[in-house]
């Protein structure tokens, strides 16, 4: 098992910025993905950014230029630098990892951390 704890959510202004970590622990084999999703209420929850081992990273496009995904794999801990956030930002931010071992991978989640953006 693995456990994904989020912190760095909050309350900015539009403009601002944040940063959000997302530790794991537990029995970790190997993080292949490092991802972060969003979700508001009455919608699903929808892709951010995510990260390889490798470092590769890719992002929604909405956020592309605006938010940095990174990863320290000494920690094991990843990152989300979020800046020129906007009130469409709001959302409650949830970290994903994929741990893997002989082939095998199981997705782990977080609790999540609010996000609020206010104009």
């Amino acid at each position: 098992q693995v456990q994904l704890v989020e912190s760095g959510g909050g309350w900015v202004q539009a403009g601002g910025s944040l940063r959000l970590s997302c530790a794991a622990s537990g029995t970790i084999y190997s993080i292949n993905y490092m991802g972060w999703y969003r979700q508001v209420p009455g919608k699903q929850r929808e892709f951010v950014a995510r990260i390889t081992r490798s470092g590769f990273t890719n992002y929604a496009d909405s956020v592309k230029g605006r938010f940095t995904v990174s990863r320290d794999d000494a920690r094991n801990t990843g990152y989300l630098q979020m800046n020129s956030l906007k009130p469409e930002d709001t959302a409650v931010y949830y970290c994903t990892v994929t741990n893997s071992r002989m082939g095998v991978s199981t997705d782990y989640w977080g609790q999540g951390t609010q996000v609020t953006v206010s104009s």
